[in-house]
């Protein structure tokens, strides 16, 4: 089985940063989470017990610039823990999850200790929105899956997240520089950031985020909602599927090394398969 690290930098994220621990944690072992707090004024939490936390100088005060620095930051930390015997390193937002589906029934650590990867290996972006009017408020106490059950297939979330090789993440992780990326069979990222209307109004209101320029960028991401909301939603095997083709070999002209997909909007409904992974 090959070592795996999970990698991120949060800031006051707690809601999303619990699953998180409680999700890798559960499948590469707490032991092998790194996580930095953006900034020396945040607070660790208790449920980080067991993992490598530790705060950090606060990188930047522009969302364009800080993202930039984060990124360079932490594509250091993965070179360095990948010199430091680690096969494999993960890197990831607090709100995003790669999964394996479940019906092949292994773990994330398993699927990704078969796979022969060369410099890095990408999950299928699944969007998570909420169907306005089916799915009430997210609460804490279960799982995201039982809750939300709309996502679109977005390529923007179709990552090059897991590095067997030092390289520089784009900023959000979006892409490696230099490097093309690979989409692994049955490898999905669950992207859960604006999922629920309200957490996403309440984030509208972040005066820490509004400062660093992300209200509009909130705003432009509340259309995931509508998608899920108003759109369709069609046969998740089937689309995936597709999905995963289209992306392969389509390419936006200005980044050669990301995914497109015809500007189709793909909203797809999650089978029940999935509903007690997060």
């Amino acid at each position: 089985m090959k070592k795996i690290a999970a990698l991120t930098m949060v800031r006051n994220d707690d809601f999303y940063l619990r699953k998180w621990v409680e999700y890798y944690g559960a499948q590469l072992g707490r032991e092998n989470l790194y996580i930095w707090f953006d900034g020396t004024d945040q607070t660790i939490a208790d449920f980080c017990a067991g993992t490598h936390a530790q705060l950090h100088e606060k990188i930047g005060t522009q969302v364009v610039s800080a993202e930039k620095g984060r990124l360079k930051f932490l594509s250091d930390q993965a070179a360095a823990l990948l010199a430091d015997g680690y096969d494999l390193v993960i890197g990831v937002d607090a709100d995003e999850f790669v999964v394996v589906d479940p019906r092949l029934g292994v773990s994330l650590r398993e699927y990704l200790s078969a796979q022969k990867i060369g410099t890095s290996l990408s999950a299928l972006g699944l969007d998570f929105g909420q169907k306005l009017g089916e799915e009430p408020d997210v609460t804490e106490d279960r799982p995201f899956l039982q809750q939300r059950h709309y996502a679109q297939i977005g390529t923007r979330y179709t990552k090059p997240s897991i590095v067997a090789r030092p390289c520089v993440w784009g900023s959000g992780f979006h892409r490696i520089k230099g490097h093309n990326f690979h989409i692994g069979k049955d490898l999905y990222l669950l992207h859960f950031g604006y999922f629920d209307m309200k957490r996403l109004q309440d984030r509208f209101q972040d005066a820490d985020r509004l400062i660093q320029g992300w209200g509009a960028h909130m705003q432009k991401r509340a259309r995931t909602i509508r998608y899920c909301t108003d759109l369709p939603a069609r046969d998740f095997d089937r689309w995936t599927r597709f999905a995963r083709i289209c992306q392969t070999i389509c390419r936006p002209p200005y980044a050669l090394n990301k995914p497109a997909m015809l500007e189709l909007r793909i909203v797809v409904r999650i089978p029940e398969r999935f509903q007690d992974i997060v």
